[in-house]
């Protein structure tokens, strides 16, 4: 394991900007990569370590309608998302190609994430974080 500081407010308000949690490294191998787990990952915009949480894996298809999530066309319940900071939000459908996962910020608004630059290779993910977690 290793402590990570929360460089944004991305993940607000399950995890605020500037906590510090802790990086399960070996969870990818481990099999704990799945819909709902947060992961930090390499950021392919600046090769920072980057924390989303995935939405789908690979072969489910992604969309996001007047801001509600659906995964392969069933809506997705998000107590975490604080609705009140989105709104009509749409995206997709689009579906996770092989070895990648989805992401995205529980902070919808401002988040960067897999509707900006496309599904996460699995190669990526550094491991899974034990604060934040479904």
């Amino acid at each position: 394991m290793e402590p990570f500081t929360v460089s944004s407010d991305s993940m607000e308000p399950t995890i605020a900007e500037g906590t510090v949690v802790l990086l399960y490294k070996p969870a990818a191998a481990a099999g704990w990569i799945r819909n709902g787990v947060v992961v930090a990952f390499t950021s392919p915009v600046d090769g920072h370590t980057a924390i989303k949480r995935i939405i789908a894996v690979e072969g489910q298809t992604v969309a996001i309608r007047d801001s509600e999530l659906y995964v392969d066309d069933v809506p997705v319940p998000e107590p975490f998302i604080d609705h009140s900071r989105i709104d009509a939000t749409y995206f997709g459908p689009e579906e996770v190609p092989a070895g990648s996962v989805f992401v995205l910020g529980d902070n919808r608004g401002v988040s960067i994430d897999s509707r900006d630059y496309g599904a996460v290779p699995l190669t990526a993910i550094q491991g899974t974080l034990l604060t934040g977690q479904k």
